[in-house]
């Protein structure tokens, strides 16, 4: 394992989730100093008591600005600076068709999923820059919904998008100081927020569905995900800003258009 990030500060929101702290753990084998920051603060600390003085656990509420700015000067105190931000935290929200999904609910699912990437990013920018720090952001982009059409998912498809085009054009705001931002956006990966079930036995069958339809014939893991976090953070994607990067087996390559009758996609060879 390169340490690509040694000497680093990584600041990963999500981070108790399944795929935030996969990132956690790829960041601090890769040397980096890590700021765990999660809604849930008792599992936040869970995960930083993995590391030792490597981490630190950080609760706050992404949908609060005011939460996010005093987390910010919060990371920025304890460990001097931030190098890295992956902003992570986002929620699947209520599935309904447009014209039954309550207001209430879409103001959850933007508070968080649109609202909550930009005020983390906002302020963690404004930290790095002050703090001349050339370093990168990996935000939590459109997933699948970016290319395909999710039924009932009007509000998590919306802030997706949106994703998108604040990672677009911050890129382009942060590039004079050297800051690269960037999008990933994942296909189905094997967690209970991508293949959600009411028992164990609906678990694995929703797995092997979708490894089935899936051209690479299997499903995302969460390291899958860390992986390309952690390359978009790195010098290794130093000339690459203002991405959206797809990490799905080729899940959306399929179509009615080219399968229409088949469960399996594409066929075996």
């Amino acid at each position: 394992m390169t340490m690509r990030f040694e000497n680093k500060t990584v600041l990963v929101t999500g981070a108790a989730g399944v795929i935030g702290s996969a990132a956690v753990r790829r960041f601090i084998s890769e040397g980096a100093r890590v700021a765990i920051a999660d809604l849930n603060g008792a599992k936040a600390e869970e995960v930083a008591a993995e590391f030792g003085d490597r981490a630190k656990a950080f609760a706050v509420d992404v949908g609060d600005p005011a939460a996010v700015d005093a987390m910010i000067n919060a990371v920025t105190c304890h460990f001097g600076g931030i190098d890295v931000l992956f902003n992570n935290a986002g929620i699947s929200g209520t599935v309904a068709p447009v014209h039954e999904l309550s207001i209430e609910d879409w103001q959850r699912i933007v508070g968080i999923n649109l609202n909550g990437i930009f005020y983390v990013l906002r302020a963690t920018l404004a930290a790095m820059i002050a703090g001349k720090r050339q370093g990168a952001i990996v935000n939590m982009g459109s997933s699948m919904a970016g290319w395909d059409v999710l039924s009932g998912g009007v509000g998590y498809a919306a802030t997706k998008h949106g994703v998108v085009g604040i990672t677009r054009i911050a890129a382009l705001d942060a590039a004079p100081y050297g800051i690269r931002i960037n999008a990933i956006c994942p296909g189905v990966i094997e967690t209970r927020l991508g293949v959600p079930a009411e028992d164990e036995a609906a678990y694995s069958a929703g797995i092997e569905r979708f490894a089935h339809r899936i051209p690479l014939r299997r499903i995302g893991q969460p390291e899958d995900v860390a992986a390309a976090v952690a390359f978009l953070a790195s010098d290794d994607a130093k000339h690459v800003t203002g991405v959206d990067w797809l990490i799905d087996g080729g899940q959306t390559l399929q179509s009615w258009a080219n399968s229409p009758d088949s469960d399996r996609f594409p066929r075996f060879v």
